[in-house]
């Protein structure tokens, strides 16, 4: 006599082959060409994000390093300008100290000595500092303005020739708010 399960459960087993859409053994199977591809999942065209990086205490583009001052022949000075100092329109920071005394910012710009002295008072003046002297132009054509705010505040801004540019020291006094 031939147990009835196994029987039972091979039975079963055909059965379900036969209705799970897969091919049989006396089925062919389909040609490449008939063959669908099986469904592709979406892959975003712009790569996930990068999770944010820790904090750290480095300062970064958007955030202002402590500001420093220095003694100098002139008096104490800021080591940089505030954001609110007037720069000539298309003056560029540059490297140029004229006589390696510190500054707080060294500027150089296309245009004549005088045109941006009268610019730099008149700037000043609106920014609510006083003219205290303009000199020049001076022997090497060179011109000094001496500007002076509330508690002591002193702005020593020179501008001088050289060559196709015009270079503008400023020495911003220690005394000077910084904003």
């Amino acid at each position: 006599m031939i147990p009835r399960r196994p029987l039972l459960l091979a039975g079963v087993l055909l059965l379900l082959a036969a209705c799970s859409g897969r091919p049989g053994v006396d089925e062919p199977l389909a040609s490449a060409a008939e063959a669908t591809p099986p469904p592709t999942r979406a892959i975003p065209s712009d790569p996930p994000s990068l999770p944010a990086a820790p904090e750290t205490d480095t300062p970064t583009a958007t955030e202002e390093p402590a500001m420093t001052q220095t003694d100098t022949e002139w008096g104490r000075i800021w080591d940089a300008l505030p954001a609110s100092f007037p720069v000539y329109p298309g003056a560029v920071e540059t490297e140029e100290a004229g006589g390696g005394e510190p500054v707080s910012a060294t500027f150089s710009a296309a245009a004549a000595p005088d045109e941006l002295a009268t610019w730099m008072q008149s700037r000043l003046e609106l920014a609510t500092y006083s003219t205290e002297a303009l000199s020049g132009p001076l022997e090497d054509g060179s011109f000094v303005l001496d500007s002076v705010g509330d508690a002591n505040c002193k702005i020593e801004t020179t501008v001088a020739p050289a060559g196709d540019l015009t270079i503008i020291t400023v020495r911003y006094g220690a005394d000077c708010p910084f904003e």
